[in-house]
C-alpha cells in the first residue's frame, strides 16, 4: 500500500489540479498526446496529506536504473472527534407527517422547478427554431426572389437573342430570295439567249448545209467537164509528145555529144578553180593564225592592264585605311585631351 501512495504521488500532476496519474514511461512514446476533456479547476484544491518520501536513483549498467524509496517515520495524529447527534427516540406521528409533507413540498418545488427550467429551455428552443425558420425562409425567399430575377433577366436576354436570331435569319433569307430571284433572272437570259444562238445556229447550219450540197454539185459537173477535156488533151498531148519524143531522140543524141565537150571543158575548169581554192585556203589559214596571235596579245595586254588596275585599286584602299587609322588615332587624341581637361 506504502509503495502505490508513493508512486500515486509521484506520477500525479505537480499543480494537483487534475489529479490525473501520467501514463507509464514505458508506453508514452507510443501513446498519443490527447487534450483534456475536463475544465480547468479555478477553486482552490484541497489539501492532500503527503507522505514524507525520498527518492534515490542509482544507475546499474545494462539492465536499467535502481530507485530506492526512504520513508519518514511514522506519526501518529488522533482524528478530531465529531459531534454527536442527538438521539431522539420519542418521535410522535405528527413530527412525522410534519416532515413527509415538507418533504412532499420540497419534491413538488423541486418539481415545479424543474418543470419550470424544461419550459424556459423549451420556450428557448421554440425561439431558437422559430428564428432558424424564419432565416430559413427568409434565406429561401430571397434565392427564390434571386433565382426569379435571373430566370428573368435569362428569358429577356433569350427572347432578346432569339429576336436578334430572328431578324438575321429574316435578313439572310431575304437575301438568299433576292440572290435566288436575280439568280433566276440570270438563267432565264441566259437560256433564252442560248436558245435564240441555237436557232440561229441551227438556221445558218441548214444554209451552210445547202450551199455546201450546191458547191458540191457544181463541182462534181466541174470535174466531169474537166475530167471529158483533160481525156480529149491527154491524147491530143499523146500525139505530141510522141512526135516530140522522136524529134528529143535525135536532139538528145546531139546533145550529148555536146554535153560531153563541155564536160571536158567543165573538168579542165574545175582543177583550174581547185588550184585557186588551195591557194586561197592557204592565205585564209595565214589570216586565221595572224587573228589568233593578235587575240593572244590583245588577251594578254588586257590582263596586264587589269593587274595594273587591281594593283592601283589595293594602293588606294591601303591608302584610304591608313587615313581612316590616322583619323581615329586623332579623334582618340581629342577625346584624351579632353577627358584630361574636363578632370
Amino acid at each position: 500500500m506504502l509503495i502505490n501512495l508513493v508512486k500515486d504521488s509521484v506520477l500525479q500532476c505537480f499543480c494537483h489540479t487534475c489529479r490525473a496519474p501520467l501514463p507509464p514511461a514505458a508506453h508514452r512514446r507510443s501513446a498519443p498526446v490527447k487534450k483534456a476533456k475536463t475544465k480547468p479547476r479555478s477553486k482552490q484544491p484541497k489539501k492532500v496529506k503527503f507522505i514524507t518520501t525520498e527518492i534515490r536513483c542509482q544507475e546499474k549498467g545494462k539492465s536499467g536504473f535502481a530507485y530506492e524509496v526512504i520513508l519518514a517515520d511514522p506519526v501518529c495524529e488522533t482524528p478530531p472527534k465529531r459531534p454527536v447527534s442527538p438521539n431522539n427516540k420519542n418521535v410522535s406521528a405528527e413530527n412525522i407527517e410534519e416532515k413527509l409533507k415538507a418533504a412532499e413540498e420540497r419534491r413538488l418545488s423541486l418539481g415545479a422547478n424543474k418543470m419550470a427550467a424544461l419550459a424556459s429551455k423549451m420556450s428557448k428552443i421554440e425561439e431558437a427554431s422559430k428564428k432558424k425558420d424564419e432565416q430559413t425562409n427568409q434565406f429561401i425567399n430571397q434565392t427564390k426572389e434571386a433565382l426569379e430575377q435571373k430566370m428573368d433577366a435569362h428569358a429577356e436576354k433569350r427572347e432578346a437573342y432569339l429576336n436578334d436570331l430572328k431578324a438575321k435569319l429574316k435578313d439572310h433569307l431575304e437575301s438568299v430570295e433576292k440572290t435566288r430571284l436575280t439568280l433566276e433572272q440570270q438563267t432565264s437570259e441566259v437560256r433564252t439567249a442560248v436558245e435564240e444562238k441555237l436557232k440561229t445556229a441551227a438556221a445558218q447550219r441548214d444554209e451552210n448545209i445547202k450551199k455546201m450540197l450546191d458547191r458540191l454539185r457544181e463541182h462534181e459537173d466541174q470535174v466531169h467537164r474537166v475530167r471529158t477535156g483533160m481525156q480529149e488533151k491527154v491524147a491530143q498531148l499523146e500525139v505530141q509528145i510522141q512526135n516530140k519524143l522522136e524529134s528529143a531522140q535525135s536532139r538528145r543524141e546531139q546533145l550529148e555529144q555536146e554535153q560531153l565537150e563541155k564536160l571536158r571543158n567543165h573538168n579542165v575548169k574545175l582543177a583550174e578553180v581547185r588550184h585557186i581554192n588551195e591557194e586561197n585556203m592557204m592565205k585564209i589559214e595565214e589570216r586565221v593564225k595572224d587573228i589568233q596571235e593578235r587575240l593572244e596579245m590583245a588577251e594578254q595586254n588586257r590582263e596586264k592592264e587589269i593587274q595594273k588596275r587591281l594593283e592601283s585599286i589595293r594602293r588606294h584602299e591601303r591608302r584610304a585605311e591608313m587615313v581612316r587609322q590616322n583619323k581615329e588615332r586623332l579623334s582618340n587624341q581629342s577625346e584624351e585631351q579632353q577627358t584630361a581637361s574636363s578632370g
